[in-house]
């Protein structure tokens, strides 16, 4: 396999999985994927990468609870998980073609699907009467960076009949490759540093999506912008925003992500304690704007560590495209 190490599946079902992904993205892209899973799950579980990554300290959560329960904040902190706002932002764009005028973009985020059967029923809940052209998701769907993938996927297959039409989807820092074949037998179309052309009223918007570029660093955004013509209409899709510089320069228009959970516990006036991405911290909640690309970086649906949230409601976000303020250009 050019070099790479062979890759063992832990289970049966990782075997039927390994070899429907082998299908899906070749054996190459697969296994090395994989095999630097396998490497960063050891050193999670090791004692040396104990502390890899915030979310993998072990009595981080039993802290965090303690110090909350402490200061009487934890039943409202843990409420606030729960309580869903949709929240609506407008990317004005004059240059976008007249047929894409007021299309519009359901964007979910860190759903972390089996950290809280609660918070899942309220996203459900959330989603389902919402009216919008297309919806993407910014990758997490497992609760830990590691581990069994079987729950997180029971969550997705019940959220999936939720979602109506066509939902685009790329992986996380907490996700496997192993559950992209999963994924789209439920009817996610996943973004492996690929790309996808949205068609409305003759015109077309090119949404890209890579890979994860927090953790596993697999994202290639050369090849997923090899389709796309170079005057077209662009968006990107990153779990997190720490490749901005990098989607500027390849000259998309639009960038969505999430990743932050805006700090998820935040101080009062939602300043973040740690948004764990190489990025500035303007970048790290809501909209923002870099060179001529405008982004959106969202809270999240979901929690991690913990579900718990101060000062940083989670949220499920409809974006609009038009021309001008008032729709019109």
């Amino acid at each position: 396999m050019h070099g790479q190490p062979p890759v063992s599946a832990s289970n049966v079902d990782d075997v039927e999985r390994l070899y429907q992904l082998e299908l899906r993205l070749g054996a190459d892209h697969a296994r090395r994927r994989l095999a630097i899973e396998k490497e960063k799950e050891a050193r999670v579980l090791s004692r040396e990468g104990k502390h890899l990554h915030l979310e993998n300290a072990y009595s981080l959560p039993s802290m965090i609870r303690l110090c909350l329960q402490m200061s009487g904040l934890y039943r409202r902190a843990q409420a606030n998980s729960r309580e869903l706002r949709v929240t609506e932002n407008r990317f004005i764009l004059p240059e976008l073609p007249r047929g894409l005028e007021g299309l519009t973009l359901l964007q979910l985020s860190d759903l972390h699907v089996d950290m809280d059967e609660a918070n899942l029923h309220a996203v459900m809940e959330t989603v389902r009467p919402l009216e919008y052209d297309l919806c993407v998701i910014t990758g997490d769907y497992r609760r830990d960076t590691w581990g069994d993938i079987n729950p997180a996927m029971d969550g997705m297959q019940r959220l999936r009949n939720h979602l109506n039409g066509t939902v685009l989807a790329i992986l996380g820092n907490h996700d496997s490759v192993l559950m992209v074949p999963e994924l789209e037998a439920m009817g996610y179309q996943m973004l492996m540093n690929e790309s996808y052309r949205l068609e409305k009223n003759g015109e077309s918007l090119w949404i890209a999506g890579v890979d994860d570029p927090h953790l596993y660093q697999t994202d290639d955004l050369e090849a997923a912008i090899a389709d796309i013509p170079a005057a077209a209409t662009s968006l990107l899709l990153s779990h997190t925003p720490e490749i901005y510089q990098e989607a500027a320069m390849a000259g998309f228009d639009l960038y969505m992500c999430g990743h932050t959970h805006g700090g998820q516990l935040c101080l009062p006036g939602g300043l973040p304690l740690t948004l764990d991405a190489r990025c500035p911290r303007h970048l790290g909640r809501g909209a923002w704007e870099y060179d001529a690309m405008q982004g959106y970086t969202t809270t999240g649906a979901g929690t991690s560590i913990l579900n718990v949230r101060l000062n940083c409601p989670p949220e499920v976000t409809l974006h609009r495209l038009t021309r001008g303020p008032n729709g019109v250009g």
